[in-house]
């Protein structure tokens, strides 16, 4: 059983990308404090790991039913990531007024929990059981969000200036994988 977790956690780890989706987590937080933003880490807390589960153990059969493939939900995810990046391109600061969502979408998902977690679940859920799974996907959306609570320290040692125009350049990157992502689902 340590064994089929210690297999199942790493992949997962590698999907989720904790790190790499910091920069975009302190570029869509930017002015966000307190209360708001633990209610932000906790609404994609629970986003992800809801759809996380739902997806290990109805996915499969839901895409089956309603047609569609993991290339769809790529393109509809960087669909969604494209227009938040645009946002924050040409709107900066707005992020507040959508902040009661901003745990769920685009945290939550597609950025914590997106089509590379959700596919790397199916295959491992095959290959390690349900249970290794689920319980590497728990740990790895609670790093994931452990990290980003630490995101004010960052913020302290960039300074205000630093993260505008690091928000800048980070809203740029996110419609780089938002194009990414709907150019893997369309050529997959």
């Amino acid at each position: 059983m340590l064994k089929n977790f210690v297999l199942a956690f790493i992949p997962v780890f590698v999907a989720v990308n904790a790190i790499g989706v910091l920069p975009m987590f302190i570029s869509l937080t930017q002015g966000i404090e307190g209360e708001e933003r633990r209610k932000i880490l906790i609404q994609s807390f629970v986003t992800g790991v809801s759809l996380a589960l739902v997806f290990i153990l109805i996915g499969k059969w839901l895409f089956s039913v309603l047609g569609i493939t993991v290339h769809d939900f790529m393109i509809a995810g960087g669909i969604i990531l494209f227009c938040i990046a645009l946002r924050d391109m040409f709107f900066p600061g707005r992020q507040s007024a959508v902040a009661a969502e901003m745990g769920a979408v685009p945290l939550g998902t597609p950025l914590i929990v997106g089509p590379g977690v959700l596919t790397t679940c199916l295959i491992i859920v095959d290959q390690y059981g349900i249970a290794p799974t689920i319980i590497s996907v728990v740990l790895n959306v609670l790093i994931a969000v452990i990290i980003f609570g630490f995101s004010g320290v960052i913020i302290k040692v960039m300074g205000r200036t630093g993260v505008s125009a690091m928000s800048r350049i980070m809203a740029l990157l996110l419609a780089a994988i938002a194009v990414m992502m709907i150019r893997k689902g369309f050529t997959g």
